[in-house]
C-alpha cells in the first residue's frame, strides 16, 4: 500500500479534527507515495523506538506521543529530534502521530486502558466531547465484581505494563471499588467529572501532590496513579487491530514495540 492509503484509514480511525487545538498531529515526515508494508507502533518516538523501527525495517512508525509538539525553526542532526527526523528520513521510515485525537476516539486510549484493569460491558466518557457524547475524555465502567482498594490496585498493576514507577494508590484500602473511571495519560485535569461520575476510584497518571491531597479532602473517590507510558501503552494493540481491519487482508505486517520508553527507571522506597 502506499502510504497516502495508511495514512487515510488512520485518519478514518482517529481523525485529525478530533485532536485538541494545541496538538501536533498526522504526518510527520515520511513521501505519501512511499510503499508501505511494515507499521511499527509506539507510545513514544525516542531513540531507542527508531533502533527497533529501522533494525525491523519498518516502513511507518505509528506513535501516540509527537517528536515535533511545539514549534521549531529547523530540525538539525546536532539536537536529539532532529537527529530522529534524519535517521527515519535516511531509513525511509514514515512517522505518524495520533494523540489527543486517540484520546477523544470511541474507542480509543482509555477504552483500552479500562479493559486492561478489568472493566467489562459498556463504557461511557468521562468528559464527553461537545460534538458527540459517545467520544471524549477517560471512561466510566463497572468491574464484573466488587474488589477492594488494595484487590483493585493490584489488579490494574497485573494489567498494565510493569514500570519503575508502578501503580499507587489513596484512600481506604478496604474501601469498596464497582465503578471505576479512568483516563489515558495525565488526568488530573478531570478530577472534578472523576468526582461527578460517581465513580469509587479514579485511575490515571501524573498525579500532583497538592491537587490528589486536597482531592482526598473531600467525599469522592479513591485515586490511583499509574506511569503516564503505562497507561497509554495497551492502546497500540487496539490502533493495530483497526488498521489490520481498515485495510485488505495481509496487505501490511504490524508489530507493536514493547521497549518500555516511561521517563522513570528506578525505583527506590528508601529506609523505612
Amino acid at each position: 500500500m502506499r502510504l497516502s492509503q495508511v495514512i487515510a484509514a488512520l485518519e478514518e480511525l482517529y481523525p485529525s479534527s478530533w485532536a485538541e487545538s494545541w496538538d501536533a498531529v498526522g504526518l510527520v515526515c515520511g513521501d505519501p507515495d512511499q510503499e508501505v508494508q511494515r507499521v511499527l507502533f509506539s507510545v513514544d518516538p525516542v531513540a531507542a523506538v527508531i533502533d527497533e523501527a529501522l533494525e525491523w525495517g519498518a516502513d511507518l512508525l505509528v506513535t501516540h506521543h509527537p517528536l515535533l509538539l511545539r514549534p521549531v525553526n529547523g530540525v538539525p542532526a546536532t539536537t536529539p529530534k532532529g537527529r530522529t527526523v534524519h535517521r527515519l528520513i535516511r531509513g525511509g521510515t514514515a512517522l505518524y502521530t495520533a494523540h489527543t485525537n486517540a484520546d477523544v476516539a470511541s474507542p480509543g486510549v482509555s477504552d483500552a486502558l479500562a479493559r486492561a484493569v478489568g472493566l467489562t460491558g459498556a463504557l461511557r466518557p468521562l468528559s464527553p466531547s461537545p460534538d458527540d457524547p459517545g467520544r471524549g475524555l477517560g471512561r466510566v465502567g463497572t468491574l464484573p465484581a466488587p474488589l477492594t482498594l488494595r484487590e483493585f490496585t493490584a489488579r490494574a498493576a497485573a494489567g498494565l505494563p510493569a514500570t519503575a514507577w508502578g501503580v499507587r494508590s489513596a484512600g481506604d484500602p478496604d474501601r469498596t471499588v464497582r465503578a471505576v473511571a479512568v483516563c489515558g495519560g495525565s488526568g488530573d485535569s478531570l478530577l472534578a467529572a472523576a468526582r461527578a461520575s460517581g465513580a469509587d476510584v479514579y485511575l490515571t497518571a501524573d498525579l500532583r501532590h497538592h491537587p490528589a491531597s486536597e482531592f482526598l479532602e473531600q467525599d469522592g473517590p479513591a485515586l490511583l496513579d499509574a506511569a503516564h507510558w503505562a497507561t497509554e501503552w495497551p492502546w497500540l494493540a487496539d490502533a493495530e487491530r483497526a488498521l489490520r481491519a481498515a485495510v485488505p487482508a495481509d496487505t501490511l505486517q504490524t508489530r507493536v514495540s514493547t521497549l518500555v520508553t516511561d521517563a522513570w527507571r528506578l525505583h527506590h522506597e528508601g529506609v523505612k
